[in-house]
């Protein structure tokens, strides 16, 4: 078989594309990093902060502080910070004078999550940075810790008085990681607790994949190309697909694992969200509460088949042990971690439908699993097939539909596939596909996800963050499955 010829669709550079990648967030602020010695804050919060900085997105008054068990000094923490930023920035090198910069900002409070005597000293610390580093009153907690450690947090912050604003001259945000909850009634606890110290404009519910560029582009590709939103329907369009595949397993996570599998991990919140934007009706605006809302309306208008057993519309599975790379590779029950006779996904296959008037009767098809033979996060949006009673008469009865796909990870970036004739005398039709990679087309590099996401929390932006209605109305589409398989 022919590979498929490929037309590579080069962006106009235009003057727009050369401004920086963020406007500068003027309010000063100092952000508190929870579980500041994690693996979490070195490979990607530090980096995206000291990112910002150089880019010019961050005040000229800003301080952050690392809060953790770990008997640190403000040097050690620095140390620290310095070896993950120079391992991990996109910048990299980094600047010697761009990193005394940086460093001169950074902090560190040691205390246990749950003692208030922590947090105590830690709102002696910022009242004195107000003072030292006019950082304005205002507050950003980043809790970037496990999610059975958040709650103490949650609590310990409303205890001490510290999630309090001050209306018209400062104000305090809180960022939470990823999972809500680990099902509906935990989901729905976990936002009561949390409501009840912090206002719902308060709360940053993170999911890095929104901050990807493909990500927020397909709202872009759909509603800024009038080829594309007029036939983004149940007439033209005749599945979908989304797809988080992964070459890894579980490394050294089993023991987490084991308590989340790929339905929890993955598809409650990554995969439900690329959903919402695919399928979501254009919001009237831009800001958030309109795009929430659509959000949620295409999440309470989503169902699993409801025609057959279960089975019909959920798969899961375990990967085996098997060879990686010609060597011996070890199966899930074999992971450290993991009980020998687990039941836990590592792979999992949904199909849903939408029960709008734009979606009735097109699959939307989710699949996402580790130990896969690739790895690609991506959308694949398929369109009806042409009537073929022209193409007959030249001996062709097959044409391959068209198809969108856009490219999340790890090459972002949007094909089309459509068909063109064959140079030659005959009409022989051929697939092709025109290309456009973010990597290639722009004179910009792409910032990393977390870089746009604690932007738009300094800036007061939640468009990209979840909606509390949003997690629960997406653990309520998936509790029926949870409870089937805890009684299989």
């Amino acid at each position: 078989m022919q590979p498929t010829p490929r037309v590579d669709a080069q962006a106009v550079v235009s003057p727009s594309t050369t401004t920086p990648l963020f406007d500068e967030a003027r309010e000063p602020f100092t952000i508190v990093i929870f579980g500041a010695t994690g693996d979490l804050t070195a490979r990607k919060l530090l980096p995206a902060l000291f990112n910002l900085m150089v880019e010019g997105a961050l005040p000229d008054r800003f301080s952050i502080v690392g809060f953790a068990r770990r008997p640190w000094s403000d040097e050690d923490f620095r140390k620290d910070a310095q070896q993950a930023v120079s391992q991990f920035s996109r910048l990299a090198p980094i600047d010697p004078a761009n990193w005394e910069r940086f460093a001169a900002r950074l902090s560190y409070q040691q205390g246990t999550f749950e003692d208030p005597a922590g947090y105590a000293a830690l709102r002696d610390r910022l009242a004195r940075l107000d003072q030292t580093d006019g950082t304005g009153h205002n507050r950003i907690y980043y809790l970037s810790v496990s999610p059975e450690e958040s709650p103490a947090i949650v609590q310990q912050l409303g205890a001490c008085g510290l999630a309090k604003e001050d209306p018209g001259r400062a104000w305090t945000r809180v960022i939470l990681e990823k999972p809500f909850g680990h099902d509906l009634a935990s989901a729905r606890a976990l936002n009561q607790l949390v409501n009840s110290v912090f206002s719902e404009d308060q709360i940053y519910r993170i999911d890095h994949y929104l901050g990807k560029e493909t990500v927020q582009n397909i709202l872009a590709l759909r509603l800024a190309n009038g080829i594309f939103e007029p036939v983004w329907n149940r007439r033209y369009i005749d599945y979908v697909q989304i797809t988080v595949a992964e070459t890894l397993g579980v490394e050294h996570r089993g023991g987490y694992y084991e308590k989340a599998g790929a339905l929890r991990d993955i598809v409650q919140n990554h995969m439900l969200q690329l959903l919402s934007l695919v399928a979501m009706e254009p919001p009237i605006t831009f800001d958030a509460a309109a795009v929430h809302n659509e959000k949620v309306k295409v999440l309470q208008g989503t169902m699993l088949d409801h025609d057959g057993p279960l089975e019909r519309s959920v798969i899961r599975a375990q990967y085996g042990p098997g060879q990686v790379d010609d060597k011996s590779a070890p199966g899930y029950r074999q992971e450290e971690g993991v009980a020998p006779n687990s039941t836990t996904e590592t792979y999992a296959a949904l199909r849903l439908h939408i029960d709008t008037w734009r979606w009735s009767g097109v699959p939307f098809f989710l699949r996402t699993g580790k130990r896969l033979a690739k790895q690609v996060t991506e959308i694949a949006i398929q369109f009806k097939s042409p009537p073929l009673m022209l193409f007959h008469q030249a001996g062709e009865h097959r044409v391959e539909p068209n198809m969108l796909i856009l490219r999340i990870q790890p090459d972002e970036g949007i094909g089309l596939h459509f068909s063109a004739k064959l140079p030659g005398g005959r009409m022989r039709i051929s697939p092709v596909v025109m290309d456009f990679n973010y990597r290639t087309a722009f004179a910009v590099a792409s910032p990393e996800a977390y870089e746009r996401l604690l932007f738009d929390c300094m800036t007061g932006d939640t468009t990209l963050f979840a909606r509390r209605d949003e997690v629960e109305v997406s653990w309520a589409l998936l509790q029926p499955i949870l409870d089937a398989w805890a009684q299989a």
